[in-house]
This record gives structure tokens, sequence and C-alpha cells, in this order.
């Protein structure tokens, strides 16, 4: 698998995911500068990482959703691409119209920094699949806008649809119905706040991660 991280200015988690699927894929990743305009066709998996791009100027990912790269990101994941965003990248995929709702200031208006328990509420996707009946997981969570919002109508879609992934245990920012992580209609773009690829080295405090990424690379 021939995967590829998208870097935007001010995004501080690009080398993160870079050495995550390395790791795992055993393979060299590809960065993609966020000026660049397209995502080279042998790419089977793109990420979309954390960070603060553009210092969060306007609203979170508003600005980064806008970069010359992020319009072949559209097309080619309208056109089946595995794409997932983690925390900055959530926010980037919502505001690109990728995912449904928005990510708004957490609840408790302090920035929320830990290990994070979560529910899967759905091991039969793409990016859940290598869990098995793993339940439960912990990942990092870093952010300070990481309240999901959708209106009612949204989130019982994406609840009856199965696409609502991932939920948090003793919710940390205000999520709506505590959703963590969602996909989009076709089961290819997911977008969550919790970094599972921080969670891939047991001198990183876990190893949880891993299966989210043997997921997918064992879905091709």
């Amino acid at each position: 698998m021939k995967t590829a991280v998208i870097q935007f200015p001010a995004a501080n988690c690009d080398r993160d995911a870079i050495t995550a699927l390395e790791k795992i894929t055993g393979r060299e990743s590809t960065l993609i500068w966020h000026r660049e305009t397209e995502i080279p066709e042998d790419i089977d998996f793109v990420v979309v990482p954390g960070g603060f791009s553009y210092g969060d100027y306007l609203r979170c990912g508003a600005m980064a959703a806008r970069s010359p790269i992020v319009n072949d990101l559209v097309k080619k994941a309208n056109g089946g691409l595995p794409v997932a965003g983690f925390c900055n990248g959530f926010q980037i995929l919502c505001e690109a119209g990728l995912l449904p709702g928005a990510l708004l200031r957490n609840k408790n208006l302090k920035f929320v920094c830990k290990p994070q328990k979560l529910k899967i509420t759905n091991g039969n996707t793409r990016f859940t699949s290598a869990y098995g009946g793993q339940q439960e997981v912990v990942y990092p969570v870093a952010h300070h806008d990481g309240n999901y919002y959708a209106d009612d109508a949204t989130l019982s879609k994406l609840e009856k649809s199965g696409r609502v992934l991932f939920k948090y245990v003793d919710n940390p920012n205000g999520s709506a119905r505590d959703i963590a992580g969602i996909c989009n209609e076709d089961g290819n773009v997911f977008g969550m706040m919790p970094h599972p690829e921080r969670a891939v080295d047991p001198l990183h405090g876990g190893t949880d991660g891993i299966n989210f990424f043997k997921s997918i690379l064992e879905s091709r």
C-alpha cells in the first residue's frame, strides 16, 4: 500500500502520521505540500493530519480546506480513495464537505490533552475491522475545538447507518451523542478528533492505534 500525508502550514502531526504509516506498512510514505494540485495516482491512502493549520485562523480547518491540494483530495475521495483525518484533519474534512457536521469549542472551554478511552461502535469497516471483537481502545486526544456538532436528523442518520465508528467513554469535550469518529456514506472517508497515529509505539503509552492502520492495509 502506498500512502501519503498532506502537509499544511502550522500542522504539527504530519511527522507522527508519516512515522505510523511507515512503521505499519513497511514502506516510505509521501509528504504532499498543501500548495500542490494533485495527489499522485498511485497513492492508495491519504492522511489529513492534526495540528493548527493556518493557526486556526477564521475557524479550525477553514483555511486549509481551501488549499489547492484539497480540491484534488475531494475529487479523489468522491471517487473512492480512502482518506482519514485526525484532529485538525477531521476539522478540515468537515470544512471541505467530505464529512457532515462541525467541530465547536470544547464544552468546558479548555484544551484537553490526555489518553482517552473510546468505544468501537462499528467494527465492520475498513477502518476498524482488524480490531476483531475488541470493544474499547485508548487513543490520545489534544484539542481545544473537538466538540462535534450536527443537527439531530444528521446525528440520527449517522447512527442508524453505522457511520459512527467510535464514541467517547466519559466524553471530554461535549460532542453530541458522545461521537468521536465518523465516516461518509461510502465508507472510505473517516474523521476523528483522537489520534490513532500517536498510539502505535509502546514508548508513547499504548499501541491501540496499530489495528486502525492494519484495518486499512487489510481492506485492499
